[in-house]
């Protein structure tokens, strides 16, 4: 009976702890919550504490306090429409950087993935340069023969005096007029593009060789720094000890 009584006893003891605990639980979600404080300064440089933002300073800077005084939030002033435009023209500006930042560096992993020497941009150049070289010998080779035939054919056209030239004749002549003009064009195109290629493939040799050295800078560096302060396993070796 005694145990029974005990055990009754320990079994309302805890009902009464649990009743109060929700009891401070409910006093506290009941409770008014600490109000926001908030610092802010007037047209007179005076120094203002208050429980919210009052309409006078709506616009301007305030910054939001803790129940110990502390600031945990700074309220910007509102830009002004040019403050607003310059901004946006900044972040524009930002965010143009930050783009062409991301394609050279996409340009510069593409180069160095390409290329393990400057012998093979060479090569590459030589390539391209060769490839272009022959379409406009070509070129030439048969804008030669347009000329000649050209030579031909006002010879003909002229052997009629002032009869009537025969129209397959003319026509021919201005065939070989219309094939010389694509001809020069296309040798035009062709030598402006070996121009080109040559600059890009230039650039990209000095670019490429920017990289690597930045890169053996680094890893010089790297090295320097491992030196200086060796790992348990370097230091290790280089005092002949071993760990046992």
């Amino acid at each position: 009976m005694r145990q029974a009584s005990a055990g009754g006893m320990g079994t309302i003891a805890l009902l009464g702890a649990i009743v109060a605990m929700c009891g401070a639980g409910a006093a506290r979600a009941a409770g008014p919550s600490p109000a926001t404080t908030y610092k802010w300064v007037d047209d007179q440089g005076v120094v203002h504490y208050s429980d919210k933002v009052p309409p006078e300073v709506v616009g301007k800077s305030a910054t939001v306090l803790d129940k110990q005084g502390r600031p945990v939030k700074k309220i910007e002033p509102a830009l002004t429409p040019e403050q607003l435009k310059a901004k946006e023209a900044a972040d524009e500006a930002q965010r143009a950087r930050a783009k062409a930042q991301e394609e050279q560096t996409r340009r510069d992993r593409a180069l160095m993935q390409s290329y393990t020497t400057e012998a093979e941009i060479d090569a590459a150049k030589k390539r391209a340069v060769d490839t272009l070289d022959a379409q406009i010998k070509s070129a030439q080779a048969y804008s030669a023969d347009l000329t000649r035939r050209m030579g031909e054919l006002k010879k003909t056209r002229a052997s009629f005096g002032n009869n009537r030239v025969p129209p397959d004749v003319e026509r021919e002549i201005n065939t070989v007029d219309v094939e010389l003009t694509r001809e020069t064009a296309l040798i035009k195109q062709k030598s402006d593009e070996i121009v080109a290629v040559t600059a890009k493939y230039d650039a990209d040799k000095a670019r490429w060789e920017e990289i690597y050295s930045d890169q053996a800078r680094r890893a010089a560096a790297n090295s320097a720094v491992a030196t200086q302060n060796p790992g348990p396993a370097t230091k290790g070796q280089a005092t002949g000890t071993t760990k046992k």
